[in-house]
């Protein structure tokens, strides 16, 4: 990994399982005292592996019930719009995450809604509307095994 020392991936593994840790305890769970263990959570932060730090909240407890994961494939004309298709995916509070793929297919989309039927309209109001859209497959998840946001460091 690029210039990260073992401090300072202990440091990344503690604030990515909580971080709403305060600097004493992670320096103490790092083995740090804690104006080292600062310094390092400063220099992470300011070069920019840690982006920000978030909440993260569950989707069951605020009535998004649906997860659907989309593959989208664009027309020949599509294609050459792709930085538009991004643009507008960005824009939807369903989307989740957006990739663009090699293969078969050009993009693929993690979606959360209400239930099926509040995806049915997102994907007949908003996703199907995009131009050059040439087919949609979504995949309903019906369990979650595994879900999570830290990083193997």
């Amino acid at each position: 990994m690029t210039d990260l020392d073992p401090y300072e991936r202990k440091i990344l593994r503690e604030l990515q399982h909580d971080a709403n840790q305060t600097t004493a305890q992670i320096a103490e769970r790092v083995g740090l005292s804690p104006s080292p263990c600062w310094r390092r959570i400063d220099r992470l932060e300011r070069e920019g592996f840690i982006q920000r730090r978030v909440a993260i909240v569950d989707r069951h407890k605020v009535g998004l019930n649906a997860h659907v994961f989309v593959q989208v494939k664009l027309n020949a004309h599509g294609r050459a719009n792709l930085d538009e298709f991004a643009a507008k995916i960005r824009e939807y509070p369903e989307v989740l995450d957006c990739y663009v793929l090699l293969g078969s297919v050009d993009f693929m989309i993690r979606v959360v809604a209400e239930d099926i039927s509040a995806y049915e309209r997102f994907f007949f109001e908003k996703l199907s509307q995009l131009p050059g859209v040439q087919e949609i497959t979504s995949t309903v998840a019906l369990s979650e095994i595994k879900a999570t946001t830290a990083l193997p460091l």
